[in-house]
């Protein structure tokens, strides 16, 4: 028998060691492939999953003072872009915030439940609730003390409360009392509702009778042709605008509030809406 050189030796136990590291490689590979896919898997699942917020909860109790102020239905709700509070469902429960609450409008819609507390000679005997919306803003009165007339000063947390709802809380004679309030979800009737002004080239959306938290955050619209999803601009209270292009296209408005939550209504505006008009859309619940 003839025996190998050490040369063919070497040669032989060097392809036999890179054979062994090459099966040792595959096997690692389709291991580690196979715990790869069950891992991307889920991670797909986790980022397809809609996570749902819970419902708007009231919040914690807090001290303030609250007074009432003359208007009409035409004007309780006129720093929030309400044109009438009376015939867009808020009624004359209803509220003008200071400085402090009002938040550069983005209070506007959110709801108070409030209750006379200390004065038992000037509140409601059995101290009762009123849950009243924030439609208006109480703007400062540096010209007078804190507490002798300025009742709004920053940084105070004070309600100017509509005069026909006021009763319900104290006497008129009280004019100022102290109180206990806190935010409670807002219960309205029917739909979210979007009212359409300007003109081609420059749009106003009144976005009103909001649920849930009540206080509206941001507003995005889509068209169903051209018009991709839009962030509308905050003008003043809740009254959104746009540049953006929205005659002929059917409208979907996105509405998001402060706490967190949004509700998508598709197509709630026909292709053929007209300026001037109100739309009804899904609420908060």
């Amino acid at each position: 028998m003839t025996i190998p050189s050490l040369g063919l030796w070497a040669c032989l136990v060097f392809h036999a060691m890179l054979l062994l590291i090459v099966h040792a490689n595959a096997n690692a590979n389709f291991s580690f492939g196979h715990a790869l896919r069950p891992v991307h898997r889920q991670l797909g699942a986790q980022t397809t999953t809609k996570r749902h917020r819970p419902p708007f909860k009231p919040g914690p109790w807090k001290t303030a003072r609250a007074t009432f102020y003359e208007g009409g239905s035409g004007t309780f709700g006129g720093a929030c872009g309400y044109e009438d509070v009376e015939k867009e469902g808020y009624g004359m429960a209803t509220v003008a915030v200071s400085p402090a609450l009002f938040n550069n409008g983005q209070t506007c819609g959110a709801c108070f439940e409030i209750k006379c507390v200390e004065d038992q000679q000037l509140c409601k005997p059995g101290q009762p609730s009123l849950v009243v919306t924030a439609t208006n803003h109480c703007p400062p009165n540096h010209n007078l003390a804190n507490d002798d007339g300025g009742w709004c000063n920053p940084p105070q947390e004070h309600f100017d409360i509509a005069k026909p709802a006021f009763p319900n809380i104290a006497d008129y004679k009280a004019g100022v009392v102290p109180i206990n309030y806190r935010r409670v979800p807002c219960k309205k009737q029917g739909g979210i509702r979007f009212t359409i002004t300007g003109n081609p080239y420059y749009n106003e959306v009144l976005v009103w009778n909001v649920g849930g938290a009540g206080d509206v955050t941001s507003v995005q619209v889509k068209g169903h042709r051209k018009l991709k999803w839009t962030t509308m601009t905050r003008m003043w209270g809740q009254k959104w605008t746009t540049n953006a292009m929205l005659v002929d296209e059917s409208l979907t408005f996105r509405v998001r509030t402060s706490d967190g939550r949004f509700s998508t209504s598709w197509h709630v505006a026909p292709s053929n809406w007209q300026f001037g008009q109100t739309f009804e859309g899904k609420n908060f619940k």
